[in-house]
Order: structure tokens, then C-alpha cells, then sequence
């Protein structure tokens, strides 16, 4: 009767299971993401503002301080130097401080200001082109290596803390990991097949790789200068 009066039967529905993915290595729960709990971008834009504000401000009083110190070397205490071993005028004189020829705080001037750049763009909605995000990952990349190998330096060669680096550094760590994580959900950093349920894992535990990062760079300073500090107590 339905064929004679033209009115056709409805079509069968499609399978709810059908419209997911059968690739069980790419659980993309958010769109565009690998993870459950991808990085929000207005989260990172802060963590970014914040971080470069504070890291500038770091280098900037770096690049001050050592200015003071080239004019009067001799008289001038710079306003970090708190003991032998805490002490940012013993770290500014190191060939360390200087790697490319011209004090490091310049580098940070200008690394930390395209942090902040980026993170205010996030944080008014403005979406990244790819190559931005790719190009931020790089920088940051070899920002943290930079400051690992400062850590090591300062540890174990020039026997010293500079606080104003220490700052520095405690900015790097967590830029680097959430940025690092959200390269990888969001495919900036391409991602094997195979490793995509390890990469999703890793996302949603971003906290914990900034927490560890941080305990153990507080363990290496304790042992390296346990001798001082058992002394100051």
C-alpha cells in the first residue's frame, strides 16, 4: 500500500558504532585532539602570559644587573648576591653566562617577550597558525635544553645559584611540558600510530611531568650544595 499511495518506508538509522572510528590507536575524543582532556588554549595563553612576564622580568634585572657590574667591577655588589654559593655575581663572570659571545639574559629578553606575545594572542581567542605553533615548539625545545645545561653548570662547575636564573628556570619547566604535550595531541609534533593511546595518556597527566621536573631539579640542588646548607643551619 505504501508503494501505490509513493510514500517510502524510512530508511534504517545508522549503527551509532559505525560513525566511530574503527582505528582503536587514535581515541580522538575532542575534535582535532588525541586526548580526553586536550590543553584549553586560553589555559596555555595564561600559563604563556604569565610565565613570559615573570622570565622577562627575570632577564631584564639579569641584564642590569651584569651592566652595573661591567661599570664598576670592583665596587659593585650585585643585589642577587645573598652568600658564597647563592650568588648571581659569581655566575655573570663564568663563560657559561656569555655561551654566544654577548651575556645569556638577552637571549631570555627576547624569548620571554614572544612568550608573552603568544600567550595574549591565545588568551583574546586568536587561533595559531600551524607554523607558529611549530615554530614556538622549537623555541621552547631548545630553551629547556638551554637552562638543563645551565642547571648542570651551575651545579657542578661553577658551584654557584644565580636566584634570578633560578626563577628563569622555574618558568621554562612547565612551558615547556605543556606546550611540548599539546603539540603532540594536537598533531604539531606528528605522532606514530602506534604511540597515539601513550600520547593521550601523556596529556592528561601534563601536571605530574612539571611536578616530577621541578622535585628533581630540588634534589639535585639540595645534594650538590647539602655542605652549604647544612652550614647556613
Amino acid at each position: 500500500m505504501s508503494a501505490r499511495s509513493g510514500v517510502r518506508p524510512p530508511a534504517p538509522r545508522a549503527s551509532s558504532s559505525s560513525a566511530v572510528s574503527e582505528d582503536d590507536d587514535a581515541p580522538r575524543v575532542a575534535e582535532g585532539h588525541l586526548s580526553a582532556d586536550p590543553v584549553p588554549p586560553r589555559r596555555l595563553g595564561l600559563l604563556l602570559t604569565v610565565g613570559g612576564v615573570i622570565g622577562f622580568l627575570a632577564a631584564f634585572t639579569l641584564t642590569v644587573e651584569r651592566i652595573k657590574l661591567l661599570l664598576d667591577p670592583t665596587g659593585y655588589t650585585p643585589s642577587c648576591d645573598i652568600n658564597p654559593f647563592i650568588s648571581c655575581g659569581s655566575v655573570m663572570v663564568t663563560w657559561q653566562a656569555r655561551l654566544f659571545g654577548f651575556p645569556n639574559p638577552l637571549i631570555g629578553i627576547a624569548a620571554f617577550a614572544v612568550a608573552t606575545t603568544l600567550g595574549v594572542l591565545l588568551l583574546s581567542g586568536t587561533p595559531l597558525p600551524r607554523w607558529v605553533r611549530a615554530g614556538w615548539q622549537v623555541g621552547i625545545t631548545l630553551g629547556f635544553v638551554f637552562i638543563c645545561w645551565l642547571m648542570t653548570q651551575s651545579l657542578y662547575s661553577i658551584k654557584a645559584l644565580c636566584p634570578w636564573c633560578m626563577v628563569a628556570w622555574a618558568v621554562v619547566i612547565p612551558m615547556f611540558w605543556t606546550t611540548t604535550v599539546d603539540s603532540l595531541d594536537r598533531g604539531t609534533i606528528p605522532v606514530p600510530r602506534g604511540a597515539r593511546r601513550a600520547v593521550a595518556a601523556l596529556v592528561e597527566y601534563r601536571l605530574l611531568l612539571t611536578v616530577l621536573t621541578d622535585l628533581l631539579v630540588v634534589v639535585l640542588i639540595a645534594q650538590a650544595f647539602w655542605d652549604q646548607w647544612v652550614a647556613l643551619v
